[in-house]
């Protein structure tokens, strides 16, 4: 009988991957349809260039020939988009396959190809769906990735032509959690905060960003008689350490880097194992003083991370901002 339950569940494993398969199959299919009417809606488009609205009128007459026997599929608004995909992706050898029509509908939409190059690589190797992909574009991952790396570093990163050296090269400043669900006008107890951050650790991983693993909630530390107790604790498999986070539902001071390093010191001496590289910590924060952070800290430091938290998505017109910032800090810096 144990044998035979066995057999079933090797066979519905089979069946679920057969579906898979052909769900994945149909799907790219559907891709390469609406990427062949661009391409056919272009062409005609092109021949009748010398008439400047000949774009708008192809467009509409082709929805209004195939709305009604294929249905919304085929709207305007969808045969606009596939024209837009075909100009986008010129190349149908290009199109990945990992990719769905939907994914696709929201990469065509992006300002630039360094960043459209950038989702599709961190979508294909992380197999994000449609809507985890638009949650990282909504919260605007390439942009914050840039604040604190490089354009050809980020891209690099993404594409895995080469492995992260430095944690700032994947953890991000802020953190956006708006999953949590939380709302920013009210105050919160750390472990308040802590159970929200598990009850959506699927969430949260996906915002903490590649390789990571959770390990534990509430560590408790036995030193000399005293105990002590970290927040979080996860594994980063491309990083190979340790990643501590510690919460603070409050402005930053000194004394919780202290406390952080004091834990970063105590795994590195007594969990680390010889291959792996040194501990890394996360202050998870409301609020910090950039300042105060730098002349707490040495300044060979790459262990210690302070990371502010936001509680909702940022505006376009706000991340445009923190990047001019960050431009203008390191401008000031190189003329220093």
């Amino acid at each position: 009988m144990i044998v035979a339950q066995s057999v079933i569940k090797d066979i519905k494993a089979i069946i679920l991957s057969a579906k898979e398969k052909a769900i994945r199959l149909v799907d790219h299919e559907r891709t390469l349809m609406y990427w062949q009417i661009g391409k056919r809606i272009f062409e005609e488009e092109q021949q009748g260039k010398e008439r400047a609205d000949y774009g708008n009128y192809l467009t509409k007459f082709v929805a209004e020939q195939l709305e009604p026997e294929y249905g919304s599929g085929f709207s305007k608004r969808q045969i606009e988009l596939s024209r837009q995909f075909y100009r986008s992706f010129p190349i149908a050898n290009t199109l990945y396959s990992q990719l769905s029509w939907s994914q696709y509908k929201l990469l065509i939409r992006l300002d630039n190809r360094d960043k459209i190059d950038f989702y599709i690589a961190e979508t294909v190797k992380n197999h994000w769906t449609v809507r985890q992909l638009e949650r990282q574009i909504h919260s605007s991952l390439w942009e914050r990735l840039l604040i604190s790396n490089d354009r050809r570093n980020v891209l690099s990163v993404a594409r895995n032509e080469k492995q992260p050296s430095d944690a700032k090269e994947i953890i991000k400043d802020p953190m956006y959690l708006e999953f949590l669900g939380l709302h920013r006008e009210a105050s919160y107890y750390e472990k308040d905060f802590e159970q929200a951050i598990i009850t959506h650790l699927h969430d949260f991983l996906l915002e903490l960003g590649n390789g990571f693993a959770f390990v534990a909630r509430q560590k408790r530390l036995h030193i000399e008689g005293d105990e002590f107790f970290i927040d979080l604790v996860f594994y980063n498999r491309l990083l190979q350490c340790f990643v501590i986070i510690e919460i603070k539902t409050t402005k930053l001071t000194h004394q919780d880097i202290g406390q952080l390093q004091m834990y970063v010191n105590y795994y590195d001496r007594y969990e680390k194992r010889d291959f792996e590289n040194p501990t890394i910590g996360i202050l998870l924060c409301a609020e910090k003083n950039n300042a105060v952070v730098k002349i707490s800290l040495p300044e060979t430091n790459k262990t210690i991370i302070a990371s502010e938290y936001k509680l909702y998505l940022p505006t376009e017109q706000q991340l445009i901002e923190e990047v001019k910032k960050e431009i203008e800090k390191r401008g000031n810096n190189a003329g220093t």
